[in-house]
Formats: structure tokens, sequence, C-alpha cells
């Protein structure tokens, strides 16, 4: 695509990612409920039984949609997660440490520019961490244990009290070691055998052995994301996230093959994830495209890579850097990725983005697993409104009032006033029976 105006025409005629349901996924839903629901359905009833039937209602859901039987304990034992270490392998445990300590050292950084007290003319803040978060870890088959260490080490800097996760557990009703160990890693305290709507709707409500949480975080699928959408207000949540977004801004300088691999190592997250380059040099888009072309059959998930580049993959070739950076600011990206040699030059002129990669060195996928800042970010052009993941996620603010007689005598006035034009009588008499007392 040529030109910053035709890039904004694709931009604005993209159709939103919006996933139907494969066949086999509505087929498992008669199965399970007798009957065609829509996604929305199916989140009602199963909130609603989990609300009013608690732990037994989480187990049946457990047995009917991952096959684990009903008498396996929601709680996992702590010999368990012991025995888990004796699974992974070493340098495994070792990594997952080592990128703990690092994700941990930015966010002990990141705490010391957060939220802080304070007091002044009568009044002031406090700064308290929430007291429980649920983390969801989805997967069985396939499981991420970065994702658990990118929201639980956040939530343990900031100070959480307790930290608890809900994961799905296989037909024998174990847990996935390397998750189970990355949980201990992290300082998740307790870890329940809970997937899905059941495992968002006992966090929610809170069940007799899941206790409720204040917060909970962690991605799913199109029923997780629902279940978290119909809950937020009776309980906090982290945010709605969709397929994942990397934007790469190159000019004649960056090297191809770089470009092409953050390319593809974008697309390979998901068939609806979009991998977009914004190139100032044709020569270079080109060489780009060839290199992509030669490399994708050595991925290992080639089919998923290809469908997202095939499917939602663009190459814009606009006339500088200025209209480059305007376009990343309208696609507002989960990650972008600034392959410029003095890309630190570049970084005020970005406005909308989740996270930013400064130069050819700093690979996204470094910031998927070790940078240092949460790989919880916001997708869907939320960057334009919402932050990443960080320990102000897991703090809150409380206002105080503490006014003397003279500084309640000399607002008071001016409040009771503003009280009686809003037809608030029983506010302007509360108010002047602070200043008018004998």
């Amino acid at each position: 695509m040529r030109g910053l105006r035709a890039a904004l025409e694709w931009l604005r005629a993209c159709p939103p990612v919006e996933e139907d349901l494969p066949p086999a996924v509505r087929r498992r839903i008669v199965e399970t409920f007798g009957q065609e629901l829509t996604v929305e359905q199916v989140v009602e009833r199963v909130l609603d039984e989990v609300r009013r039937e608690g732990d037994a209602a989480v187990a049946r859901y457990n047995a009917l949609l991952d096959g684990v039987p009903e008498e396996v304990p929601l709680l996992v034992a702590p010999q368990e997660v012991e025995a888990a270490y004796a699974q992974v392998e070493p340098q495994l445990v070792e990594a997952l440490r080592q990128v703990s300590e690092r994700v941990e050292a930015y966010h002990r950084r990141q705490l010391e520019h957060a939220q802080r007290p304070f007091q002044a003319d009568g009044c002031g803040q406090l700064v308290r961490p929430l007291q429980r978060v649920g983390i969801y870890a989805p997967g069985t088959a396939v499981v991420y244990p970065s994702t658990v260490l990118m929201i639980a080490v956040p939530a343990r800097v900031a100070g959480v009290e307790e930290l608890v996760m809900c994961t799905p557990a296989r037909p024998d009703g174990s847990v996935a070691p390397v998750k189970l160990v990355a949980a201990h890693i992290a300082g998740v305290q307790r870890i329940y055998r809970a997937g899905g709507v059941q495992a968002i709707a006992a966090l929610a409500y809170g069940t007799e052995s899941i206790p409720r949480a204040d917060k909970i975080c962690g991605p799913g699928n199109v029923f997780v994301a629902t279940a978290k959408k119909r809950l937020f207000g009776q309980v906090g949540i982290d945010g709605l996230f969709g397929p994942s977004e990397t934007v790469i801004v190159a000019d004649a300088t960056a090297d191809p093959s770089l470009v092409a691999a953050d390319l593809m190592a974008g697309a390979e997250h998901d068939e609806l994830a979009t991998c977009i380059l914004i190139a100032t040099d044709e020569a270079l888009a080109s060489a780009v495209l060839q290199e992509v072309e030669a490399r994708l059959d050595s991925l290992a998930r080639r089919e998923v890579a290809r469908a997202s580049l095939t499917g939602r993959g663009m190459i814009a070739v606009v006339d500088s850097l200025e209209e480059a950076l305007e376009l990343a600011n309208e696609l507002a990206p989960e990650h972008l990725c600034l392959h410029l040699p003095d890309a630190s030059a570049w970084l005020g002129r970005v406005r909308n983005a989740g996270c930013v990669f400064l130069g050819p060195m700093s690979a996204e996928s470094l910031g998927d697993y070790a940078a240092g800042p949460s790989h919880v970010l916001p997708t869907g052009g939320s960057a334009r409104f919402s932050s990443p993941l960080g320990v102000w996620d897991f703090l809150k603010v409380t206002a105080y009032v503490g006014l003397s007689a003279e500084e309640a005598a000399r607002l008071g006035p001016a409040a009771a006033r503003v009280a009686r034009a809003e037809g608030l009588t029983g506010h302007a008499l509360a108010i002047e029976a602070r200043y008018r007392r004998p």
C-alpha cells in the first residue's frame, strides 16, 4: 500500500475483530446445555449456577467442559506444587526465576513513581494495595507461565495481601507443572482447579472453597472475556483483551531480516493477530516481504502466522517518519516497534501504544518474556485511553477530609449556597450547622 491517505482509508475500512464460534464449540454448547445458546446465554447460565450453588457448580462445569472428575478437590495441595518442580526442567525453573526477578525489579521502580499519599488544607489521600487479587491462567494443552509472572509479580510488588489463581485442570485432575512452578515463584498463595466462566464466577462471587477477589486479572477466550465484562462493577477487572497487535515503523537503514522476524513473531500469536509494517523506503518493504515469504515455513506455528499475515497483515509505504508515526498513533497498537537508528528521539512522537520497542535490539519477543514491563497490554486501539498492567492496577486511592472548625467556617457559606441551588436543603443545613453554632 502506498501513501498515508491510502493506509488511513484501509484502517477505517478494516472490520473489527469478531470471533465467530467454530462449529466444534457450537456442538459442545449443545452437548453441555442441551440446546443452542449464544455466548452471552452460556455465560449467564454458568454465572447464575455458580452464584447459587458455589463449589458444586464449579466442579460440575469442570467435569462437563474439561473432563475433571467432580470429586477432585478444587484446591491444589501444596504437595502438588512441590512435586511440580521435579517435573519441570531445572533450566526452565531457573529461567522462570530469572524472568521473575527482572519483572520484579522493573515494577519496584514503577512503584516509586506510582500514586502517593498526601495531606493539604485539611484533605488528603491514602494509597493502599488491594486485599485479594484473583488470577485466571487459561490453558491445559498450551500453557503460558509467562502470563502468570506478568500478572502476579506486579501485584505482589504493589503489596497485594493475597494472590489466588484459578486454572483449568486436565482430565486426570492435574494442573500443568510449569504453571504451578511459575505461580509459586511469583508468590501466588493458593491455586484452584477451575476453568473458564466458572472460574471467573467463583472469583467474583466467592464459593465455599474459592474466596471472592477484589479484582480479576488474566486473559481467556470469548466466554471468559464476556464473563469479565458482565461482572465488571461487582468486581474489578484488568481489562478486555483481544488478539495481539504489532506495528513496526522502519526506515531505509533497518535490517529486513530483523523486521521480518518481528512480523512473524507477532503473527504466530493468533490467526486474528494484526501485524503491520509502516516503511519509509519501498526497497526495504520489498526486502521484508521477501524475507517473510522465504522464512515463514520455518515456524512451528506457520499456519497460524500465515493466516494472520494473510487476513490482517499490511505493509504501508509512506513519505516520511512523521507520516509513519501519525499512522501508528491512529492504530494505537499493543506493540509498536521502531526499527530506527535514533529510535529514542522519536519516542516523544508516540501518543498511543501499549509498549514501544526502541531500536532493532529491542525485540518485541524479549518484551513478551524478560524485558521487565508486564506483557499484559491494551489491545483493539484501547491504548488511546488505557495503560499496560502495572502496580497501579493493584493500588486504590481513598480520599479523606479532616477539616478544622476554621476551615469548615471558611468553606461553609459557598458550599451551602451551592447545595440550596441544587435543592438539597438538608445538605445546606448540615453544612450551616458547622459554622452557625452559638
